[in-house]
């Protein structure tokens, strides 16, 4: 296979994959036409270690894709095994992922295996990279510097993965000495992306209207607020091996408070306090669904239904079509209304901006400490990069600057 031609997918979702310890790997080449050395065992080792991750949806996803770009990388471009990887190839990966073959760049998100004749088959049009432009005469594709840190993070845990099961002697990785010459420094902490007030008073009314034409987007409009109002990650909306989120985790304590229990990164537990809004955001969504207006203890209702079937939503892709179709209809709006600006950015949106968002709103009046308890921050050095009024100052003593002399 040539650079020219697009790779199919070597994993498919969590959902379907099959457990890689019960079921071995006995060839390659459905993946591949030239199968080099030692690939079968590459893609056993590399499919135990993802399979590994199938706690945490996210991180899963993450872990594949980086995983992926590198096995295409070193399969079908060098032509090595994981066995025969040293630093300088980690670095010419580096600079390949920079700048990917045309052929192997999509702008838009397909899945990546479909059913045919009852058999997962690779989808034709899945591709490995994906850049969604938004203007005509965009650079077609670009790694930018959380993407690298991504790639070297994910390549260097993965290597010592292969390490401890004696499949490699070192890690290539780690003897990259100058990851500065792919990495920027920054003299200041990241911006943090979320939506801006009218952006959200545009989604939520977009939201609220669609509740109104269609029962089931009551489920839409539940999600935004959950997103937005108990800072959670959309991971902890679907069910997976280690979580399942239902009706009951919305608890009553003896004062009469609310809270929300979830497990969330890290497989870690907490505990949300329950504001009055999302408290009638939930009865709105409960009779909706024909429940009464609170959970009771225990409850094993799913918490975000599936439309068709019983059981909760499992794909966190689902969630991110719900979301999307709320942002895009928002989006029309701010154009119809002449926010042509506001509308432009709100492509770039994500469903974590919905957290950033409640949590940068939140961090206004709240306590810091009890901002941080709820969004599950491991410090408030965390929280405090949400709080962005030494930013306003600073920009206010600029704003009156002059350049050209009186």
């Amino acid at each position: 296979m040539s650079s020219a031609t697009p790779p199919v997918p070597f994993f498919d979702t969590l959902e379907e994959m099959a457990n890689p310890y019960k079921h071995r790997i006995a060839t390659v080449k459905h993946l591949l036409e030239d199968e080099p050395e030692n690939a079968t065992d590459d893609y056993q080792l590399a499919s135990e270690f993802l399979y590994s991750y199938r706690g945490s949806p996210d991180t899963f996803s993450t872990y594949r894709r980086e995983i992926e770009h590198f096995l295409h990388w070193c399969w079908l471009i060098a032509k090595k095994s994981l066995k025969s990887i040293r630093r300088e190839d980690i670095e010419s990966y580096i600079e390949f992922a920079s700048n990917p073959p045309k052929t192997w760049i999509g702008e838009k998100n397909v899945s990546r295996y479909e059913l045919k004749g009852g058999e997962r088959v690779p989808n034709p049009d899945w591709r490995p990279y994906v850049v969604h432009p938004k203007n005509p005469g965009e650079a077609p594709y670009f790694l930018s510097q959380s993407a690298i840190q991504s790639i070297f993070g994910v390549l260097s845990s993965f290597c010592n993965f292969l390490i401890q099961e004696e499949y490699l002697e070192f890690n290539p990785v780690s003897q990259i000495r100058q990851k500065g010459k792919f990495l920027r420094k920054t003299q200041s902490t990241k911006a943090i992306r979320r939506l801006s007030q009218l952006q959200w008073s545009y989604v939520m009314e977009t939201a609220e209207k669609m509740a109104a034409e269609d029962n089931i987007h009551e489920r839409t409009l539940f999600i935004m607020n959950a997103l937005f109002g108990m800072y959670l990650r959309i991971s902890e909306l679907v069910e997976t091996d280690r979580w399942t989120p239902k009706m009951g985790d919305f608890e009553r304590d003896l004062e009469g408070n609310w809270w929300f229990r979830t497990v969330g990164k890290g497989n870690k537990e907490r505990q949300i306090s329950v504001s009055d809004s999302m408290l009638e955001a939930l009865k709105r969504y409960r009779l909706a669904r024909g429940l009464p207006e609170l959970p009771s203890p225990g409850e094993y209702t799913p918490l975000v239904h599936k439309a068709r079937g019983k059981g909760g939503i499992t794909s966190t892709r689902q969630i991110r079509g719900i979301v999307q179709a709320c942002f895009d209809g928002a989006q029309a709006n701010l154009r119809k209304d002449g926010f042509v600006e506001e509308a432009q950015q709100l492509t770039a949106a994500t469903v974590h901006w919905l957290r950033h968002t409640g949590i940068s709103e939140d961090v206004k009046h709240r306590p810091r400490e009890h901002v941080r308890d709820d969004a599950g921050h491991g410090s408030s050095a965390i929280t405090d990069r949400y709080i962005d009024v030494q930013l306003n100052e600073r920009h206010a003593s600029a704003r009156k600057k002059r350049i050209k002399p009186d």
